[in-house]
């Protein structure tokens, strides 16, 4: 598989997993700075290494399923893993700005 190819298939991915949506917080993994990389491996196997908010999340199962099955979705993926780590720690500062503002977390009329 090409660079270009694996390329492709990490952003289709990346696309995916703004589909899943944290339900404590409302907002999409992917906004939230919850995916730390996305890799594809031989034979098309996704490789995903996220976090969750807070180490002891009750959503982390959920959070890990869903993330797995969506990036186990995308066209020319075989299988995907999913790796949860908690270094670097999660901080709001992972989210973009688009999440912060609906979270509150930036004056819209400033920001």
């Amino acid at each position: 598989m090409s660079t270009q190819d694996t390329k492709a298939l990490a952003d289709a991915i990346r696309r995916a997993l703004g589909l899943v949506i944290d339900p404590e917080l409302g907002e999409n993994v992917v906004d939230l700075g919850l995916i730390y990389d996305i890799a594809i491996a031989e034979g098309a196997v996704a490789l995903v290494q996220m976090t969750t908010t807070t180490r002891g999340c009750p959503a982390s199962a959920y959070l890990e399923d869903a993330v797995r099955a969506a990036a186990g979705s995308v066209p020319g993926i075989g299988r995907a893993e999913v790796f949860m780590t908690y270094e670097p720690k999660w901080t709001p500062d992972k989210m973009n700005d688009e999440a912060r503002r609906r979270l509150g977390l930036i004056d819209r009329r400033t920001a």
